[in-house]
């Protein structure tokens, strides 16, 4: 099992930037993918970014660009660098890790961060 502990969460103004970080309780070396979800009330949990343990990244279309995931085995750490906010990247930012065994993938969460940006 894997215990995740989001923060860097808060309010910005529209082009402003956030840095989110994701504090793994055990090596993420032994994790294969870590990414970022965002739920906006009334929205479905989306895919914002993931990592895998072979450093392959993947974003969301909305955030390409915008949007850089990165790691720090170190401190287990997962970060979410997000420049040019939008108001509609305005969501429940919530780590995510993946660890797989042959077919079966156990997934873990954190409690989520909110992000809100305001116009």
């Amino acid at each position: 099992q894997v215990q995740l502990v989001e923060s860097g969460g808060g309010l910005v103004q529209a082009g402003g930037s956030l840095r989110l970080s994701c504090a793994a309780s055990r090596s993420i070396f032994s994790i294969n993918i870590m990414g970022w979800y965002r739920q906006a009330p009334g929205k479905e949990r989306d895919l914002v970014a993931s990592i895998t343990s072979g450093g392959i990244t993947n974003y969301a279309d909305s955030v390409k660009g915008r949007f850089t995931i990165s790691r720090d085995y170190a401190k287990n750490t997962v970060y979410l660098q997000m420049n040019s906010l939008k108001p509609e990247d305005t969501a429940v930012y919530y780590c995510n890790a993946g660890m797989i065994r042959g077919p079966t993938r156990n997934d873990y969460w954190g409690q989520g961060t909110q992000v809100t940006v305001s116009s």
